[in-house]
């Protein structure tokens, strides 16, 4: 295929972000045209100004819309692209100058009709950014899955750093009205008409993510309360490790619980557990608070996603 990239980006109220993605956009190392579609999701501050700054150094196309999510904004966005090969990126995104090249140079060596990147945190973010960031993608939180180590069995791309063939997007019909999950409710829709999907290592992302620990528990307790629904959508999918996080929070008040009554010996576990999750921290970030940081967002990660869970389970 003669890739003709677009890139779809939905936006709510993000317009620094949005001036942050395109400033990065514009230093692309990579030699071929590709077009860039920014679709205002309903927002009251609007990035329309931004994007006329930069219109003369990116081909530029800006959309604004009523609101209705992320899902459809993006469909929205490939309706509207010229290009074949559709790129999703977050508006809180920032993309390193070699990141088309890299996804051009993959596709060229294997083509799949979707592709998912990896995302890393970039010096200008905040302590909090990063140890959000690392939680995330650590091998001991997430098992590495949304990082940078391939992941156990075929890889199930998220949309804040997806690719998709205009040929997918039309036999999918791309994102599904779901509000969480609904990048992996398109994975299996595609492997259920017979495309491929594959991780590309080298096209990562400067991925912000939320940037307070309340919106990221909030986060992630979405990210619980989808993935009941998607096992009972796609009961072949489901997995005994998405029980995790919820039995790792009910261990862990048990634990607590158990001090009082002079059992002290299951928190040991769980602070053995701590100490090494932030010296793996602190040897990533060389820093004392990201690393203490990195033992908060991972718990609020663990409860936030665990109960979450539990509540779409059984509630």
């Amino acid at each position: 295929m003669n890739l003709n990239f677009s890139i779809i980006v939905p936006v709510y109220n993000r317009p620094k972000e949005v001036d942050e993605l395109l400033e990065s956009l514009t230093k692309q190392d990579f030699s071929n045209n590709f077009e860039i579609l920014i679709i205002e999701d309903g927002s009251t501050e609007k990035s329309e100004q931004i994007v006329e700054k930069y219109t003369n150094q990116l081909d530029l196309k800006y959309y604004f819309k009523e609101n209705s999510g992320a899902g459809a904004s993006r469909n929205f966005g490939m309706q509207k692209a010229t290009g074949n090969y559709f790129i999703i990126l977050d508006s809180d995104v920032i993309v390193p100058k070699s990141y088309l090249t890299a996804v051009k140079k993959a596709l060229e060596s294997n083509f799949t009709d979707a592709f998912g990147g990896p995302d890393a945190a970039h010096e200008s973010f905040t302590d909090v950014q990063k140890a959000i960031n690392y939680s995330m993608t650590s091998v001991l939180t997430t098992g590495g899955i949304r990082g940078k180590k391939k992941s156990v069995g075929k890889f199930q791309p998220r949309s804040f750093n997806l690719g998709l063939s205009k040929k997918a997007f039309e036999i999918t019909q791309g994102f599904s009205k779901m509000k969480n999950g609904e990048d992996i409710d398109l994975t299996f829709r595609l492997w259920d008409n017979g495309f491929e999907t594959q991780l590309i290592e080298n096209a990562f992302v400067y991925h912000k993510r939320r940037s307070t620990i309340s919106q990221f528990f909030n986060q992630t307790f979405g990210f619980g309360t989808a993935r009941p629904i998607l096992n009972k959508k796609y009961p072949k999918t489901a997995k005994i490790t998405y029980w995790f996080p919820s039995v790792f929070i009910i261990g862990l008040d048990v634990s607590i619980i158990a001090i009082f009554f002079g059992y002290p010996q299951l928190l040991y576990f769980y602070s053995l557990y701590l100490g090494i999750l932030f010296l793996d921290s602190l040897f990533q970030s060389k820093s004392i608070k990201v690393a203490f940081l990195s033992i908060v967002t991972s718990l609020t990660q663990f409860y936030g996603y665990g109960s979450g869970f539990l509540k779409s389970k059984f509630l």
